[in-house]
């Protein structure tokens, strides 16, 4: 059936409606520049930070809570959020991701899938053979569940508390004060409620108001930066309930935090034992599939 051509009249005024919501988006976002050196002035009177991780990880959230509402791909959503944040932080001055060397947030969803290797690189057969010694988490689970709660949770407080000493210092985290999140590991059966107190995170038995729950291999991957939270999420392998604002906002100023931050060690073990568990993983899968 040859094609037919399009109605020139009708085309000329869907295009001109685009032409509108495209001006609108440039006005809508020059007004949101001059807000943000008003704000900068309030700011810098105050003798505040002009940067404020905990207002820019509530603004992700708001777009995103938004966006799942409205069907709008959760990755245009941050991509738009990020170009307003930068475009506010030239209007006021400050640096941005990318003046600071940092790959803004649309670049950092691909990066993973496009340069780490090691995710798509299958292991040889010998080494293939090794990892499947290594046992799937879920085999471990019995085991853990000898461990007494309050070990795990001792464990669980001292790692955050070290991890988090320099967002918990400054008052990064402060949204979390008297809120509760709930972290959910499926294969090994372990469920935490971390609620902060001051600048101490603990576990307690409350219910949690939100909950991300995942795989060992999938948390570890997002915990050592290996794979980001969207790819996680949007691939259903992070699963977020409950209050979704609450949740989003703490996925994404973690996501935001200076990785440097982190003790070299600790960033070296969460970067092994990640590609560790992804790989047997994938050795595991790939004998499921030959058997």
């Amino acid at each position: 059936m040859p094609p037919t051509t399009p109605d020139p009249v009708a085309l000329a005024w869907v295009r001109r409606a685009i032409d509108g919501v495209d001006d609108a988006m440039l006005l809508l976002l020059a007004g949101r520049g001059r807000l943000a050196r008003h704000a900068a002035r309030i700011k810098q009177r105050a003798g505040v930070p002009g940067r404020d991780a905990g207002r820019e990880a509530r603004v992700h959230a708001r777009a995103q809570s938004l966006a799942s509402r409205i069907g709008l791909p959760a990755a245009t959503a941050r991509a738009m959020t990020c170009l307003a944040i930068d475009h506010a932080c030239r209007q006021q001055g400050l640096a941005t991701d990318l003046d600071q060397g940092r790959q803004p947030a649309i670049h950092r969803m691909i990066v993973p899938a496009m340069h780490d290797t090691s995710a798509h690189n299958a292991p040889s057969p010998r080494h293939s053979a090794l990892l499947r010694l290594i046992p799937p988490p879920s085999r471990l689970a019995p085991l853990l569940r000898v461990v007494p709660l309050t070990a795990q949770r001792r464990l669980l407080e001292r790692a955050m508390q070290r991890v988090l000493a320099a967002p918990l210092a400054d008052g990064t985290l402060d949204f979390m004060q008297g809120r509760r999140l709930g972290i959910e590991v499926t294969d090994l059966g372990l469920r935490w409620v971390i609620e902060q107190h001051g600048t101490r995170l603990t576990v307690t038995d409350e219910a949690p108001e939100a909950s991300v729950r995942g795989t060992a291999t999938d948390l570890l991957l997002l915990a050592s930066r290996l794979e980001d939270a969207d790819t996680l999420f949007f691939q259903r392998r992070l699963v977020l309930t409950g209050d979704t604002e609450l949740g989003l906002t703490a996925r994404n100023l973690l996501e935001r935090l200076p990785w440097e931050s982190v003790p070299l060690g600790l960033r070296i073990g969460l970067n092994r034992g990640a590609r560790l568990a992804r790989a047997a993983r994938t050795a595991h899968a790939a004998g499921r599939q030959r058997t």
